[in-house]
């Protein structure tokens, strides 16, 4: 046990410059997927045709027994259809949100671990070179610095929550209008067999 702990501190006694390293590096690629997002939202439109298209892919792939479009698909295959072709958009919309949700939560606790590692270095810094003058300002230096790790990680740790926060409302936004695309493009599928009187609910 005392050979772990002697590893350990060991360990520790490389103070919070990795850390701080390693938030710099969490907050470029946060920057990255944010500027990513930004221009996916500000460029990617759904257009009605496409997401018929989408149904009709979907499907071929999950109507039994029908490769070719040669029949009325039934309501349920095509309410299907249209569950697949939303929740396909919904995954593009909401990709890399996962690692900025993980980082507004986790940021705070990385710095905090930057700084928990500067003090205990600080701490003994000021063991080895005694209780004196000199001693005491190496250990409130180390503990400054210590503490920049965990200013660091709320840098970074704020606006990849406020980010995440904006897409998730944009998410919201463009679902509602997808909903609204969705049923449109599932009149212009059952136009194509030239149904009528034909509801994703079922029943004719």
């Amino acid at each position: 046990m005392t050979d772990l702990s002697g590893r350990f501190l060991s360990f520790t006694l490389h103070g919070a410059t990795w850390v701080l390293w390693l938030l710099i590096a969490l907050s470029v690629a946060s920057v990255s997927i944010m500027l990513e997002r930004l221009w996916y939202f500000r460029t990617h439109h759904v257009a009605r045709t496409a997401l018929a298209a989408e149904m009709r892919r979907l499907l071929r792939q999950t109507a039994a027994g029908f490769t070719d479009l040669e029949r009325v698909p039934q309501p349920s295959e095509l309410a299907a259809a249209v569950e697949g072709a939303k929740a396909h958009e919904r995954l593009r919309l909401e990709r890399h949100l996962a690692f900025l949700a993980t980082l507004g939560s986790n940021g705070p606790f990385i710095g905090l671990f930057g700084t928990v590692l500067g003090i205990i270095k600080a701490f003994h810094d000021l063991a080895a070179g005694g209780a004196g003058g000199a001693g005491a300002s190496t250990v409130m230096a180390g503990i400054s610095e210590a503490l920049v790790a965990t200013a660091v990680g709320l840098m970074v740790a704020i606006p990849a929550v406020v980010a995440f926060n904006y897409f998730n409302r944009r998410i919201r936004v463009r679902m509602t209008e997808l909903e609204w695309m969705a049923h449109l493009a599932s009149l212009d599928v059952r136009s194509s067999f030239g149904g009528s009187g034909y509801s994703l609910e079922g029943g004719a």
